[in-house]
Parts: structure tokens; C-alpha cells; sequence
């Protein structure tokens, strides 16, 4: 409210009577021990406050955020040993109820405490400012806009956008919009957004992308095409790559009503929006959109839980599907009702354009140690010289994966991490992806002192290294030699570096593109005429049983950045091609790629996946603990098996339990990680057995005999084990 401190502060009355008892949600971890005791903290305040109200409460000797769930009638204890609210964010309207139904369903179904998921999807600003932080925000008067912005005008619809549009308008969805890369979905995104706009005054729509470096491209679109009628502020983002400050912004704004449009990776799907009414998630079937850190939640199947709450219209748009997607949305097939989901199909690239020619490469024919064979390079320098664009993938930065001496058989493997120290060439200097550690490269062997210490693998710097060499005497047509540029996380560290090196490209001063998989999809490269994936083989060597569908999904996405401008093509007269450097040039990944043909691969894996009851036919949890040897880790999820089984937990219940087993990637900054397979063909048994479960695993935690134990954690419907 105008001219009101944002907090008002809340006298302790000195007569019990008058209290009210709240329950509030307050962020304690799954495994905690006050989360094993209660899920909601109980607080008192002098008048009663509606759920959803924002307070700050003691816990402990902090002061922190909680949201009242509210009033506590359950309470038996002495009302004098409660302690007050300390004061009430009253600038700040509650939550609306959708949020907190959303956030109840979403930590029972991950299995996280209430208090964790709910303040955990809150900006940080909003967690941690202090009251003179707070009083300070709110003095401040909001910055004008910088610049103009370019109006869009809507395209004329192809017959293919219209028809799918129509299905939208006639049905209440769920829709998985299956379009070829380049159909135009983004279109359709932005017609049913202005669409529900026109027809509702306060209508909010959420759309969410795998990806931050995807969010400034879609956001511009959006801005673009709904600036002029809405306003500047009518859009925002939420992401990761946003200060704290931005965060709350757009936060606050979703809140009030004020943002019609939120772009947003997964963390937006909790976005308090009280006008929701169309829930957008492109590229539904990247891995992204699981949260693989703290609430194991996954943004897509949240987004479609959310639609069903708020009776809202959801759209999944992918060019390869999720396959647990394609299979809800099958169709009615005999004795099959089909899916819960309506399919809708866009074959067609906008202007006719064509998905590339795919062309193998077997380098088994190649001499050993060959980054790229003779006819790719001599392909690349073809596009060069027509003043054309090549794109080339390697799903691995760095120089090389790996340090090797030929003669003790030395590794630069990481003492920290059951992994090895990527070589990394630009400062000379081997790093771990996975907890950081970093140093020199050594001078010699640190072994044997043997000299010739050499790389092995390849990573996308070698790649660059190699086609600056192989490419040093190709000049483009006005005369210039070949630019090549690489986009990976290691170049794209500064803030804006990324948009400076995506402009480049847009703008034609980049002539080869070398990146990791952050460049092969949803960007909207008009040069581009030919991509060639260097090594995709190493994708399939792993245990996963999802790395098929994920190398398929990640190589037709890369394709389809080349060719999306037809008219340059044809004005070029080139053929559009995508090159894949392969030793399995006969997979069945390879071969259904040769058709662009991705129902006959959904086909055959969802074959595999039912004889060998995998999801979608079956569902899965992981119950993970990390601790300081292998040896606690795995006792810990033994005996959970077992008091699992001594308390009848998985008696007639359907649910399977495996032995544990370390994880493969073993040892993280000094921490023993084991995991443990849970699974059952219903869902429904799945949730009532983990939740009867968590007892038992806070009851071990705190047993003795577990004092090793780091932490536990259960990850349900898991994308990676």
C-alpha cells in the first residue's frame, strides 16, 4: 500500500486468549530433523492473517521468510512457549490459493517438506532482505524503459499453423504440438497468447524454455509483438542468469497482475500468477526442465498439473517429443482410449524449406585420430567461399577430456571426483566440471616424470584449434579469411558474452560455428547451410537407458538450425546438408535419422521400453546418499531396504526395491554418492510407499550407526540413474 512500511511490525499481547495460532511454512530440508518432527511451524499473532500472507518468523537465532498456511487447530501445547510473528510483509498481497495448492502437490509428489518448496520458489530478494532492506526497496521509484522497441506485426498463419490453432480453440488440451524444427510453433505460441489477451483484459500467460540463453531471443519476439498494445512491462523474465534485484522485479510483477507474459526457464512454472490462463513449454522434451539440485521437481510436468488445477490450456511444443509425451498423446487405437494429451502435427519448415540431407561419415575408413575427413572439410570450405554459414557440434568443451603419459600410464584425473580433469588449452590449465578444482598443467609426468604427457579426446577448443588451421588460406567472397568462433560455457562466462557471440553469428561475421549442444537448438540461424556433428558416438555409450532418445533429439534439433531460411537457400543454390562423423554409421539412432523419421524411432523405443517395463510403462524413484565412504552410503540404503520390508511397507504393494549401487559418477568433491532403484507399474503405489517410507528414513538418519551419512535425498521420476 502507497506510503506504508512495507512490514508492520506485531506486538506480543500479553493475554493468551487473544492469540491465534498459525501454521507457517518455513524452508527446512526434507532430511532435517525439524522436518521429520513437523512440516508446519506453529507461530502466534494478535489477529488473524489469511493463508498466503508473507511474514517473517524466528527460527532459531535467525530471522527468516514464511508464508501462513493457516490457523493451527491441532496445536496441544502451552500457547505461552509459542513464539509471535515477528512482522507481516502487508505491502505484499498472500499468495493466491492455486500457489499453495501447486506448492502442497508439488512437495508431496517430490517428497520434500512443504516449508522447503514453498520458500524455495521464492526470489531470493524476497528471502533475505532485511526489514531496512525492505523499507529502502520500496522508496524506490521504478527506471523508464531504455530505448524503443520495434513493433511485430503478426504473420499471415500457413494452413498448417491455422489448423493446428483451430484444434487449440476447440479443445481444452492438454496439446503436445509436434513441429518439425522451423514449423513456425513460435508463431502459434505468439497467436494464442494475443489471441486470450484480446478476449481477457487481465488474462496472464506462461511460457517457459529449457535454456537462459534462449530466454533474450523468445523474450524480444514477445516483446516485439506485444509491447506497443500492453506495454514495456507487460513482459518479463524469470532465470537463474538474472541479479536478485531483476528477479524480484518480474516476481512482483507476475504477482500483481502487472506482467501479462512470463518467460522463464523451470523455476518460472512456480511464478505466482493469479490470472493464469495459458501455460506454453517449448522444447518439452529437453532434460532441463528437471531440477537436479535440492526439490528434484520437473518444471513440464508441473506446468501440466497446474494447467489441470486452474482448468488453464497447456501446450507442449517439441520437434522430438519427450517419448513419455508421445505416448500421452496417442492416438484412440482399438481397445486403446489413447492419450490424455491431443497430438498436433506441423510437418512442414515455413517457406517450403527442407530439413537437411543427411550425409555419414564412416571413420572407420579414416585414419586413426582424425578430427574431420577430407570431404566434411572440403564441404565447410565450399560454404565458406559462397559467403555461406557451417555449424559444428561436439557435445564436450575443453581442449581434450583428458591428460595420458604413454609410459606409466598416468591420468589428469581429479583428486576430488571419480572423474578426470578436462585439459583445457586457452590458459593451459586442467579443471573439473564437476567440482571445480582447477590447476596448472603440469610440466612433466607427475608420475614418472616422462615429458610427453598428451592430450586424449577431443573437446570443442581442439576442434576450433583444427578447423583455424585446416581453414587458413579459405577466403570468403569479399576476400576476407574464414572467421570461426566457438560457443561454449567456457567462452560465455561475462556477462553478455553469449549475445555478443549470437549476434556475430546473426550478423554474418562468423563463417564456422564450433559449439557444444547450447547452440543447437531453438536458435534461429538464417546462414546456416550445413551442420556436422563431430564424435556423437560417445552419447551412446552410455547406461542410460534415455541416451538413444537424447542423441536422436539432440542431433535432429541441431539439423534443424540449418536451411530455416529457404529463400536464401534457394538464391544460393546450395544444398542444405548435415553431416555426422560416425564408427556406428549402421545404429538404428543413424538410420531413422536418414528419414528424419522420428515416429518410427518413437516407435521402436517405446517397444524396447515395454518389454522391458521402463517408463512410460513403468515409474521410478532413486533414493541417493551421499556420504564419507561408499561403504556408509550403501549401508544406509541397505537398511532402509530392510526396515522397508520388516515394517510390511512393500507387502502387496507392487513396488520393487533394488540393491544400491554407487552412482557413476562416484566420488564429488570428496563425497561417496551411492543410489538405490525404486519401481512399480502403478504410480500411485510408487507415492504411497515413499511417503509411508519417510519415517523410516528420518528415523535412520538420526540412528548412530549412520553417523557417516552426509545426506539423503529421494528423486522421483529420475532422468538420469
Amino acid at each position: 500500500m502507497p506510503g506504508q512500511s512495507l512490514h508492520s511490525e506485531l506486538p506480543r499481547t500479553t493475554d493468551p486468549c487473544a492469540l491465534i495460532l498459525l501454521s507457517i511454512a518455513v524452508h527446512t530440508p526434507a532430511y532435517s530433523a525439524i522436518s521429520a518432527a513437523s512440516e508446519l511451524l506453529t507461530y502466534c499473532a494478535d489477529q488473524p492473517l489469511p493463508p498466503g500472507t508473507l511474514v517473517r518468523v524466528p527460527l532459531g537465532k535467525r530471522e527468516v521468510m514464511g508464508v501462513v498456511w493457516g490457523i493451527d487447530t491441532a496445536f496441544a501445547g502451552d500457547p505461552e512457549k509459542i513464539k509471535p510473528i515477528t512482522a507481516v510483509l502487508e505491502a505484499i498481497a498472500p499468495l493466491p490459493e492455486s500457489w499453495l495448492r501447486l506448492v502442497h502437490f508439488a512437495a508431496r509428489y517430490y517428497q520434500r517438506s512443504l516449508g522447503e518448496m514453498a520458500i524455495a520458489t521464492l526470489p531470493p530478494a524476497l528471502r533475505d532482505l532485511t526489514v531496512e532492506q525492505w523499507a529502502r526497496r520500496l522508496k524506490r521509484k521504478k527506471k523508464a524503459p531504455s530505448g524503443d522497441i520495434a513493433a511485430d506485426q503478426a504473420l499471415a498463419l500457413s494452413q498448417e499453423q491455422m489448423e493446428v490453432c483451430a484444434q487449440i480453440d476447440k479443445n481444452t488440451g492438454p496439446f503436445l504440438l509436434f513441429g518439425s524444427t522451423g514449423s513456425g510453433k513460435t508463431e502459434v505460441y505468439l497467436h494464442q497468447a494475443q489471441a486470450l489477451l484480446q478476449r481477457d483484459s487481465r488474462a496472464q500467460v506462461l511460457v517457459m524454455v529449457p535454456e537462459i540463453n534462449l530466454t533474450p531471443q523468445l523474450e524480444a519476439r514477445f516483446q516485439a509483438r506485444f509491447s506497443a498494445t500492453l506495454g514495456p512491462d507487460a513482459v518479463v523474465s524469470m532465470h537463474s542468469g538474472m541479479t536478485a534485484a531483476q528477479r524480484l522485479k518480474s516476481w512482483l510483477a507476475a504477482h500483481t497482475g502487472q506482467a501479462r507474459i512470463v518467460l522463464g526457464t523451470r523455476m518460472a512454472v512456480f511464478a505466482s500468477m493469479p490470472h493464469l490462463q495459458l501455460l506454453i513449454v517449448d522444447e518439452e522434451h529437453d532434460a532441463s526442465y528437471k531440477q537436479q539440485e535440492g526439490a528434484r521437481y520437473s518444471a513440464r510436468d508441473l506446468a501440466i498439473w497446474r494447467g489441470h488445477d486452474l482448468q488453464a490450456q497447456v501446450i507442449l511444443g517439441s520437434a522430438t517429443p519427450s517419448l513419455e509425451s508421445w505416448w500421452a498423446s496417442r492416438p484412440a487405437s482399438g481397445k486403446d482410449a489413447g492419450g490424455r494429451y491431443l497430438r498436433l502435427a506441423m510437418p512442414s519448415r515455413i517457406g517450403a524449406g527442407q530439413m537437411p540431407r543427411l550425409r555419414l561419415v564412416d571413420m572407420r575408413q579414416q585414419p586413426r585420430q582424425t578430427l574431420f575427413s577430407p570431404a566434411l572439410v572440403q564441404a565447410i570450405t565450399q560454404r565458406v567461399e559462397r559467403g555461406e554459414q557451417a555449424l559444428v557440434l561436439l557435445n564436450r568443451r575443453g581442449f581434450a577430456p583428458v591428460l595420458f603419459c604413454g609410459d606409466c600410464g598416468w591420468k589428469s584425473d581429479c583428486p576430488h571426483c571419480s572423474a578426470h580433469q578436462v585439459f583445457h588449452k586457452v590458459d593451459r590449465t586442467l579443471r573439473c566440471h564437476h567440482c571445480g578444482y582447477s590447476q596448472r598443467v603440469p610440466l612433466a609426468c607427475p608420475s614418472c616424470g616422462n615429458p610427453d604427457i598428451l592430450p586424449l579426446g577431443k573437446g570443442t577448443e581442439q576442434l576450433e584449434e583444427a578447423l583455424e588451421r585446416l581453414l587458413r588460406n579459405v577466403q570468403r567472397p569479399d576476400g576476407q579469411p574464414a572467421r570461426i568462433a566457438r560457443i561454449d560455457a567456457d567462452t560465455t562466462k561475462a556477462k553478455g558474452a553469449l549475445a555478443e557471440k549470437m549476434a556475430d553469428v546473426h550478423a554474418g561475421d562468423v563463417d564456422v560455428l564450433v559449439g557444444t549442444q547450447m547452440v543447437a537448438k531453438g536458435h534461429d540461424f538464417r546462414r546456416v547451410t550445413l551442420v556436422a556433428a563431430v564424435q556423437p558416438d560417445d552419447a551412446l555409450m552410455s547406461s542410460d537407458f534415455r541416451a538413444p532418445e537424447r542423441l536422436f533429439s539432440l542431433l535432429l534439433q541441431a539439423a534443424g538450425r540449418a536451411g530455416r531460411d529457404a529463400a536464401y537457400v534457394a538464391a544460393q543454390g546450395s544444398a542444405v546438408e548435415m553431416w555426422l562423423q560416425t564408427q556406428q554409421p549402421e545404429h538404428a539412432v543413424y538410420q531413422a535419422l536418414r528419414q528424419w523419421d522420428y515416429s518410427g524411432f518413437a516407435a521402436q523405443q517405446l517397444q524396447e521400453r515395454r518389454d522391458a517395463a521402463m517408463p512410460p510403462f513403468a515409474h521410478q524413484a532413486i533414493i541417493r546418499a551421499d556420504a564419507r565412504s561408499q561403504q556408509e552410503a550403501q549401508a544406509f540404503l541397505r537398511a532402509a531396504s530392510e526396515l522397508a520390508q520388516s515394517q510390511q511397507l512393500l507387502e502387496g504393494s507392487e513396488v520393487f526395491v533394488y540393491p544400491p549401487i554407487p552412482l557413476s559418477m562416484q566420488r564429488v568433491a570428496n563425497v561417496e554418492r551411492a543410489q538405490m532403484l525404486i519401481e512399480s507399474p502403478s504410480r500411485k503405489a510408487l507415492q504411497q510407499f515413499l511417503r509411508a517410507w519417510q519415517p523410516c528414513l528420518h528415523w535412520l538418519r538420526a540412528h548412530p550407526e549412520h553417523k557417516g551419512l552426509v545426506r539423503w535425498l529421494v528423486d522421483v521420476d529420475p532422468q538420469a540413474i
